[in-house]
Order: C-alpha cells, then sequence, then structure tokens
C-alpha cells in the first residue's frame, strides 16, 4: 500500500460516499477462507498442526504486543532492531501494514463508539465492525500524520509499501518446511484463526462482557476473548487506560502478552513498561471531559426527549394560556437556562424526569466511579437543553 496525501480528489471524496464491502482487497481475503478447505486433498500433518499452532502463538505476540501495544499506544520502549521484528510478524498475519493498522486503532479510540468511529457495532452492526468496515473504500487510506511517529523510520514505510510482503515470506517457509499441508493448514488455518479472534476485539468485545470502569463507550471485559487473544480481552480495562503494556489488571486477569514483554524486559529487549496508577486499578480516578461527555450523552439517551417534548407541547396546546403567548414561553424557556423543570412545574404540565431518576438510572447502567455526579449533571443538562429546544421550535 503506498502512502496517500489526506488531501482527497473529488473523486476519493465521491468514493468515500460509499460504505461498502464489494472492493478488491476482499477477494483475497475471500481467497485464504476458501484455501482452508483444501486441507480435504492436503490432509492433516502433525507437522502442519505444530506450525499452526506455532504461527498462531507467534503471530497473536506480535498483534498484541506489535500492532497494538506497541505501534498503537507506545506502553513500552524497544530497539530500533526489535521494531522491525515485531512489525515483521505483526504483517505476516495479513491484516495490513502496521501504519495502517495503528493509524485506524488511534482514530477509533479518538471516537470510539461514536458515530465516527470506524468498527462500532453500536452504529454499523456486528458484522460490520468485525469485518465489513476493512473492505470499505472509505477505510483503505493510511493517515499518515495520526502516525507520524512511525512514519519517520524507513523501514516501517519499507514495510508499509509492501504489506503483504511478510506474510507470503511466511507462508513460503511453511510450504517449504512442510509441503502443501504446511500450507494450507500450517499458514491458511492459523491466519484465519487470527483474523476472527483479532476482529472480535472489535466486535465481541463492545457487545459481550463487563464493564469495570466507565469509559465512555461500550468496551468490555471478556475472559474467554482473552483466552484466546493472549491478553487483548481485558478491552474495558485497555480503554481506562490505554498506555497500560498490562492489560489484564488483575492477578486473574491472564495476560499472557504482558508476561511474555515482562520476560523480554529481564533480557533488555523491552525496557520502560507502563503501567496502570493505582488510582486506575483501584478505580477511584476521575474521568476526563471527553469520557464524561461520551457517558452523559449515552445517559441522557436513555430517556426520551421528544417523547417529553410531544406530551408537553400537547398538553399546552389544551391548556387556557392565553396571557402565555408562544413567544413569552420562548423567553421563559430562554431565560431559565437550567430551569426548565421548575418553569413547567409552575405551569402544571406533565411531569418530566427529575435527577434523581436520572442518578438511578446511572447507577443501574454504570460501573463504580468518582465522576458520577458529573456524569449526571451533564446528562441531565442535556436533556433538558434538548427538550428545551423543542418546545421553543414548536412555540
Amino acid at each position: 500500500m503506498t502512502p496517500i496525501s489526506r488531501n482527497m480528489s473529488p473523486n476519493n471524496a465521491a468514493d468515500d460516499e460509499h460504505d461498502d464491502i464489494i472492493y478488491p482487497s476482499a477477494l483475497p481475503f475471500l481467497a485464504v477462507h476458501l484455501g482452508c478447505l483444501a486441507a480435504i486433498w492436503t490432509g492433516i500433518t502433525w507437522q502442519a498442526g505444530a506450525i499452526c499452532a506455532s504461527l498462531y502463538c507467534l503471530r497473536m505476540f506480535a498483534i498484541g504486543a506489535g500492532y497494538h501495544r506497541y505501534f498503537s499506544h507506545r506502553a513500552y520502549s524497544t530497539s530500533r532492531a526489535f521494531q522491525f521484528i515485531l512489525a515483521f510478524l505483526a504483517q505476516s498475519s495479513a491484516q495490513k501494514s502496521v501504519l495502517w493498522w495503528a493509524a485506524k486503532h488511534r482514530h477509533h479510540h479518538l471516537h470510539s463508539d461514536t458515530e465516527r468511529d470506524v468498527h462500532s457495532p453500536r452504529h454499523k452492526g456486528f458484522l460490520y465492525s468485525h469485518l465489513g468496515w476493512i473492505f470499505a473504500r472509505q477505510h483503505g487510506t493510511t493517515d499518515l500524520v495520526k502516525v507520524a511517529d512511525l512514519a519517520s523510520y524507513p523501514e516501517l514505510m519499507w514495510l508499509h509499501k509492501l504489506e503483504i510482503l511478510p506474510a507470503a515470506a511466511i507462508a513460503v517457509l511453511c510450504f517449504v518446511l512442510a509441503g502443501w499441508p504446511g500450507l494450507v493448514v500450517g499458514f491458511l488455518w492459523s491466519t484465519v484463526l487470527l483474523y476472527h479472534a483479532t476482529f472480535c476485539i472489535n466486535s465481541l468485545a463492545h457487545v459481550h462482557g463487563r464493564k469495570h470502569y466507565v469509559t465512555g463507550d461500550d468496551s468490555r471485559n471478556n475472559w474467554l476473548l482473552a483466552l484466546v487473544t493472549m491478553g487483548e480481552g481485558w478491552h474495558n480495562n485497555h480503554h481506562a487506560y490505554q498506555s497500560s503494556v498490562r492489560q489484564g489488571f488483575r492477578w486473574w486477569e491472564i495476560d499472557v502478552t504482558y508476561y511474555v514483554l515482562k520476560g523480554l524486559s529481564f533480557l533488555g529487549i523491552v525496557w520502560n513498561l507502563k503501567a496502570p496508577p493505582e488510582q486506575v486499578l483501584r478505580n477511584e480516578q476521575l474521568l476526563g471531559s471527553r469520557v464524561i461527555n461520551r457517558a452523559a450523552r449515552q445517559l441522557a439517551g436513555r430517556f426520551d426527549s421528544q417523547r417529553v417534548a410531544r406530551t408537553i407541547s400537547s398538553a399546552l396546546c389544551h391548556t387556557d394560556l392565553t396571557a402565555l403567548q408562544p413567544s413569552a414561553l420562548r423567553e421563559m424557556l430562554d431565560r431559565w437556562h437550567d430551569g426548565t423543570h421548575d418553569v413547567l412545574a409552575g405551569l402544571h404540565l406533565p411531569k418530566i424526569p427529575t435527577r434523581e431518576e436520572f442518578l438511578a438510572e446511572a447507577k443501574a447502567i454504570f460501573a463504580r466511579t468518582r465522576s458520577l455526579n458529573e456524569i449526571v449533571d451533564h446528562a441531565y443538562e442535556h436533556f433538558l437543553a434538548s427538550v428545551r429546544s423543542q418546545l421553543v421550535a414548536a412555540a
């Protein structure tokens, strides 16, 4: 894949409108899956099975420790030589270049589970978030500005341009070592398993599991995914503190990738392993404004402001308000920025949810956090503002 400028031509802009998965890069992906069926003719040997298991573990480590924790989040430091080894092994999984992967992942965290997220099950559905988004034309380019720290290395740019080379080299090696079974079972089977185990973090880990932290998105901890991805399944932990090299925060949260990196640190191959602060481990940290605002919008969405506005409007139509013209109502609502509930109560109109009801709902849907009251305040203000704007528009 060649680097593409962020300045797009009208033709490219038109392509962005097509959010489909009928795209040439989907054909090799489909071919890899169909190629797995060739095992019917090649057979399954113990050598091929061993290669499959070994390649799965080695490349899953490279995806978690390389693509994700190092290239996307810089959770630790290493030498330029080992950085290249990680990049090569990660790209041998045929999941595009480290620059593309890191750029998309950084974008994901910036807009997690909002309309701008590239793979949110909440907005695009499970199948699209699992794999469909990869083949959409609008996601084919790489925003090199987001990965300027990585694009400064010529060897990583070289891998970026020849992104399929590592996978092809490993495939040839498998054939040399174990013949056709080595290629089909050893390489293709392990590659397909890697695809879907990795993709499940984008899809399943935002749908099923437990939330220990308020993160303003749908990220969840899923112990089964953590096992098959060597630690990546502790996804809610990761969204709570993204720069941590360790994603299993508790002793029982198995994180094999972290254990390997810890061992490599004793050998001096990696260093500066970043850890979550004690406040985060105890879930006592104050949340940032972005997380608070996202959580507040999520909480406000649990209450139907449109229905409340329609009910109030209907009641107004059947209330003797000869002394209160529409312009006067608009003025009252505009003047009382934080007093919509009191204003409406004074007019003896239908009851709208109170802050206490918002607080009760927040306690039911969110994990424990010191910022709960701030989330509730923002959500309640957002809800009242929505009701107010709809009433003013109708007045």
